[in-house]
């Protein structure tokens, strides 16, 4: 465990850890990620069922695996926000117990796998869209593709997956 401050005061987290599927090594220094409470995997994208109540209580007894399966939006509360603002999220399926949570975007995410997740996303089964859509989860649908892209690359990038050379440099 090792302590972080924010402004509510002291909190005690989780540190580094090894990713449950792709085995790499995670780091949970917010300065790289970008976020406080890290829990899923900035290569493969799977997290673990951690929190029971809060992001970043960890005091669920589950401890299952979590597969990504799909993007959303986080609702702003921002009183002049425009329709269709707010950052994206990735939505996690405890492959134990069904519960869904939404998690931040990080930034040492892999972008391209995060795209791949919005793209498979398309292809849920409709109970299961149902089931999420229930707890009021409203997932990112195909004619957000334009915004998804300009979400992760920016607008007027181009997407594009880097050369083997470019990854071992």
């Amino acid at each position: 465990m090792k302590t972080t401050f924010s402004r509510s005061g002291p909190r005690q987290t989780f540190g580094d850890f090894v990713c449950l599927v792709c085995k790499n090594f995670v780091s949970a220094e917010t300065a790289l990620s970008g976020v406080v409470n890290r829990n899923h995997c900035p290569y493969c994208l799977a997290s673990r069922h951690l929190d029971l109540y809060a992001a970043g209580d960890r005091l669920s007894a589950c401890k299952a695996q979590m597969r990504p399966i799909a993007l959303t939006q986080k609702q702003t509360a921002k009183k002049y926000a425009q329709s269709g603002q707010g950052e994206l999220m990735l939505v996690h399926l405890c492959t134990d117990c069904g519960k869904a949570s939404l998690n931040r975007i990080a930034a040492d995410d892999d972008l391209e796998s995060v795209y791949r997740v919005f793209e498979r996303s398309q292809r849920l089964e409709a109970h299961l869209k149902a089931a999420l859509a229930q707890s009021g989860v409203s997932l990112l649908q195909a004619d957000k593709q334009t915004f998804v892209h300009e979400q992760l690359w920016g607008r007027g990038q181009t997407r594009r997956t880097p050369t083997l050379s470019e990854n071992l440099n």
